[in-house]
């Protein structure tokens, strides 16, 4: 239930979210006024603070924080709190700012590391690309929804040729530079609703969804110039050899169509590198 309401929040707009704290807090604030001031509300106010905080951002939850301050200290003096001096209620007011400050804060920044967190674990550390992890959990769904709707899905496996020459000539710094440029360089050349991920090493692949064979074949072709020119630029003395499959009838899991496009990938190797195999299953 709790898991439903978070995610029903987290999938409504920034503005109506700020929009209904704010509606949230002259709400409380009527019924703070309405309960007297003996019983005690200032917990209550936490509840827009935190759903500003956690959906919305510092800025709003900054601005919920102020608005809870200030309907409870316009609630508590209309429902007539009498204090010994006039600073006190001031001073009441302030207490409650900072504690809705403290919680407002700690709010964001954990949710900010969670998010960053869960970014890190599906980032390739280095090229800053997808993983292999996160790329096994968008293939099955890519894989999924073709087998369902019918429609073809092509895979290319990338493996850089005399990567290993880079790292013992020039260092591991520059290897790791190669490999940070091979991968922007490939985010450039393909769609945004492709995924394009580090295997490892200097394995890379590439998922083209609702893509057929003809148009797999530009595309990976169009990839290969700019790599390779990308490489002749830096002097870098690195081919690429690539394996493509366009499935236009799917295969029993994720595993197997990769372990096609692997050894296809590694038949290119094999008979002489830097090259590029296209097959069609069908």
């Amino acid at each position: 239930m709790t898991q439903k309401i978070v995610q029903y929040l987290g999938s409504l707009d920034k503005k109506f979210l700020t929009f209904y704290s704010v509606v949230l807090v002259v709400l409380l604030g009527i019924i703070d006024y309405l309960s007297g001031f003996e019983l005690a509300f200032s917990l209550f106010y936490l509840l827009p603070v935190s759903i500003s905080a956690w959906f919305v951002g510092r800025k709003s939850a900054l601005l919920i924080s102020v608005l809870s301050t200030v309907s409870w200290f316009i609630s508590d003096n209309l429902a007539g709190a009498v204090y010994s001096h006039s600073v006190i209620g001031l001073w009441n007011a302030l207490v409650r700012l900072g504690f809705f400050v403290i919680v407002a804060f700690l709010l964001t920044n954990l949710n900010l590391a969670i998010e960053q967190e869960r970014i890190l674990s599906r980032t390739d550390f280095l090229t800053g690309i997808t993983n292999s992890r996160y790329f096994y959990e968008l293939a099955f769904l890519e894989l999924y929804r073709a087998k369902r709707y019918n429609h073809p899905i092509t895979i290319a496996y990338l493996d850089l040729d005399n990567f290993k020459q880079v790292n013992d000539r020039f260092g591991h710094s520059a290897g790791d530079a190669l490999l940070k440029v091979f991968a922007q360089t490939l985010r450039t050349n393909f769609r945004q609703t492709d995924i394009i991920a580090r295997m490892g090493g200097d394995e890379f692949v590439v998922l083209l969804p609702e893509t057929d064979a003809n148009a797999a074949k530009a595309a990976v072709t169009k990839a290969q110039v700019s790599l390779l020119e990308m490489m002749q630029h830096n002097n870098w003395n690195v081919t690429v050899s690539i394996g493509v499959i366009t499935f236009e009838v799917m295969p029993d899991s994720l595993d197997e169509a990769l372990r096609q496009v692997d050894e296809l990938m590694y038949s290119v190797k094999f008979s002489g590198k830097n090259n590029i195999r296209f097959v069609s299953a069908d």
